[in-house]
């Protein structure tokens, strides 16, 4: 006669918060890019030229759409175009709704993120690509983008409090559109114009997304102990 099995006990739920899981998952994504392009890792190098070299012959060879993108990284997506829109928004949150710790938090977060980048840039020190015809040119270290991790920390930032506050449809799926195109756009062009590795890229969207996560989770954070204090 066998014994029935005994059900197994029900796993413990997992109380850490969605922001807190996906900051996790960034975090340990961002350390491993981060010491393969520290270490100059051969496979990582050998396919960031292989998509440079092949960017670069496309830039050259399609002037109109190079000289478009150039227009694209240096206006609409550029680093200080995006800090002007959070801090256009921050005014907002004050002048509207008397919102001043969301606008404080959504100013600091830019800030720290902006000097997350710089630091990271003079410690892993990574020369840019070099050229004998260039189509474009930029300052200072390769890794992380900062056109990638700008736009990814204000346009993650900005549409999580569109969808907090209770955005309609059609302008969330608008914000979400222009947001995606931004981030994956500005992504695209740095490389197109040969002055950023792939994977500099690559790690501009993984820091910009795990400054965002962080942020969020403190926000939520402070929000829930505010909602429900001991």
């Amino acid at each position: 006669m066998h014994n029935p099995h005994a059900p197994s006990p029900p796993r413990p739920p997992d109380h850490r918060p969605a922001p807190a899981r996906a900051a996790l998952v960034l975090a340990l994504c961002s350390a491993l890019l981060l010491t393969l392009v520290a270490t100059r890792w051969h496979p990582l190098l050998g396919l960031d030229g292989d998509i440079a070299r092949t960017t670069h012959r496309w830039a050259i060879d399609e002037p109109g759409l190079t000289h478009a993108f150039r227009i694209l990284t240096d206006w609409v997506w550029d680093p200080l175009t995006m800090r002007v829109l959070a801090a256009a928004v921050a005014v907002w949150l004050v002048w509207r709704r008397s919102a001043w710790w969301t606008a404080a938090w959504l100013a600091v977060t830019c800030a720290v993120g902006t000097l997350v980048q710089q630091a990271l840039k003079a410690a892993v020190d990574r020369s840019r690509p070099v050229w004998r015809d260039p189509v474009d040119s930029a300052h200072y270290a390769a890794f992380p983008s900062g056109h990638a991790m700008t736009a990814t920390v204000v346009c993650g930032l900005l549409l999580w409090l569109f969808h907090s506050h209770g955005a309609g449809r059609a302008l969330w799926r608008t914000a979400l559109t222009l947001a995606l195109l931004s981030v994956a756009g500005v992504g695209l062009t740095r490389v197109w114009l040969g002055v950023h590795w792939a994977s500099d890229v690559v790690g501009g969207w993984l820091l910009g997304a795990l400054v965002v996560a962080l942020a969020v989770w403190a926000y939520e954070w402070r929000r829930n102990g505010r909602a429900h204090p001991h």
